[in-house]
């Protein structure tokens, strides 16, 4: 009787154990077919033999973005990342600039400064609730976990602040939180 029991509880324990990740991709890449009317989640491939250099590429980085709004802060994404479960952007900050509280649900975004200074946070989600504040200046990386409302500030009344932003996700979703 015991070692029936045992056996049982084996393979219990034995089932409960799962294991996930992200499936391997099917190709080496897929280059978005901006054409295609087809709809999918993301976009539907070009023939590998059409893919050209070019489709890994984006000009215009080092371009600062438009300022000139309530928030006086833009943000460039680089797109077409399609299936590579990246994203990447460019962060440009006038004076007093700020990109809101907002949350990306489905990535981590690291965020480097190139240029001024940033004040940066997110609130943690557990019953404290609390803020994780750091000042940044050139060079300085943050990590924002993935889903925790955030935001970015320059707090200076003269300069500009340029960041760029890396995303763990193709997609990673954006949920303003205030705008105001």
């Amino acid at each position: 009787m015991a070692s029936a029991l045992f056996m049982v509880v084996l393979l219990a324990m034995a089932s409960s154990v799962v294991l996930a990740s992200d499936p391997s991709p099917l190709q080496d890449f897929c280059v978005a077919d901006k054409a295609s009317p087809v709809l999918v989640n993301g976009l539907v491939c070009k023939n590998p033999k059409d893919v050209v250099a070019e489709d890994f590429f984006f000009q215009g980085l080092n371009k600062a973005g438009n300022t000139k709004n309530k928030q006086g802060s833009n943000v460039t994404p680089v797109n077409d990342l399609n299936t590579l479960g990246i994203s990447l952007a460019r962060l440009d900050f006038a004076p007093y600039g700020l990109v809101p509280p907002h949350t990306h649900p489905r990535a981590t975004e690291i965020l480097t400064v190139i240029e001024g200074t940033l004040h940066v946070g997110f609130v943690t989600s557990n019953t404290q609730n609390r803020l994780i504040f750091k000042v940044l200046n050139a060079g300085d990386v943050f990590v924002f976990p993935v889903g925790l409302i955030h935001f970015q500030f320059n707090p200076d009344m003269h300069k500009d602040a340029v960041a760029i932003s890396g995303l763990s996700s193709q997609n990673p979703g954006l949920n303003i939180i205030a705008d105001q």
